[in-house]
């Protein structure tokens, strides 16, 4: 089976990442993972801007609509795919179950930057028996599994120590980070802030926090997007070190092991074991993902109900003073 996607918001993710780019290459936006995954077929796309919405027309062959409601009567599409700014995700959610009844709704991340309102979207779309995603794309991403594989079987040594940076706001971007460390090192136990830092965008905080999750502690440090852009993790373990860098494309390993010249000292290996990451085709991965959860079998893609939870973690971290 081939389910009929629909996609909400063409901007960056929706559209524009990889519009210049190899398709073989580089799958950044749900409009180039969708039309490309052969468990999915693209139906259309909605967007306010008629630029955008040629845009689409011309790259993809398929219908753009300015209205949601008569995109929506006209498909009915088994996926929607919400891409628009994160303060219209509740409102569109809401127009989405109000006007049809797909089999998943794949939301951008944060859900919302209201608590309550993404309470609402799990609650109401489980009411309505409609399957809810969020694009954390990192997760789904061969790299990512990887890492969680080890740490599972004990290849990667816990507990763990270790230090992120994000900018761009705690909830807008450093919640990628804080959702793959909870996939990986499990449920938060504990967190201080230490420093309240700023407002991003006027709105979005960036606060410097330690973080005990079950399996090790994190240093959550805010950089300056304005400055460049620097998002990383590392994780020391008493058998080595994991690197994840450039956002997560670059993921190393280093092992722990003896000094060469100095008996009794232990150091890392200066042999680093790369980890394919599998973000060059991140989009593509999040479909393939989305497919395994509609045909039964084992995905890892970030269910709505783990989305709420890593907002409700973080909003009591930035509610500490």
């Amino acid at each position: 089976m081939r389910y009929g996607t629909l996609i909400v918001g063409l901007g960056k993710i929706g559209m524009g990442y990889d519009l210049h780019l190899d398709p073989a290459a580089f799958v950044y936006s749900h409009a180039r993972a969708f039309s490309l995954h052969p468990s999915f077929v693209l139906a259309g796309g909605v967007d306010a801007d008629p630029a955008h919405r040629a845009t689409f027309e011309q790259t993809y062959q398929r219908p753009a609509y300015s209205d949601l409601d008569m995109a929506l009567s006209q498909q009915q599409p088994d996926i929607v795919v919400i891409a628009v700014p994160t303060p219209l995700h509740g409102a569109t959610v809401q127009r989405v179950l109000a006007q049809s009844k797909p089999r998943a709704i794949l939301c951008e991340k944060p859900l919302s930057y209201d608590l309550a309102e993404a309470r609402t979207m799990v609650q109401d779309c489980a009411a309505r028996g409609v399957a809810l995603y969020a694009n954390y794309i990192r997760r789904s991403a061969s790299g990512a599994i990887e890492v969680k594989r080890r740490l599972d079987a004990g290849e990667i040594a816990t507990p763990v120590k270790g230090v992120v940076w994000y900018s761009k706001g705690f909830l807008h971007n450093g919640s990628h980070f804080f959702n793959l460390l909870e996939y990986w090192l499990g449920a938060v136990i504990g967190a201080q802030v230490i420093a309240t830092g700023r407002l991003w965008d006027g709105h979005d905080p960036e606060p410097d926090a330690r973080v005990v999750f079950e399996r090790g502690a994190m240093i959550f440090l805010a950089a300056r997007e304005e400055d460049f852009s620097h998002y990383t993790i590392e994780l020391l373990t008493t058998n080595g070190r994991l690197r994840y860098e450039k956002g997560g494309h670059q993921i190393s390993w280093q092992a722990a092991c003896p000094d060469p010249n100095l008996q009794g000292y232990t150091v890392l290996s200066d042999d680093s074991e790369p980890i394919e990451s599998g973000l060059s085709r991140y989009q593509w991965h999040v479909a393939e993902q989305l497919a395994a959860a509609l045909e039964g079998r084992n995905f890892y893609l970030c269910s709505g109900a783990e989305s709420l939870l890593t907002l409700e973690n973080m909003q009591r971290i930035l509610e500490m003073k």
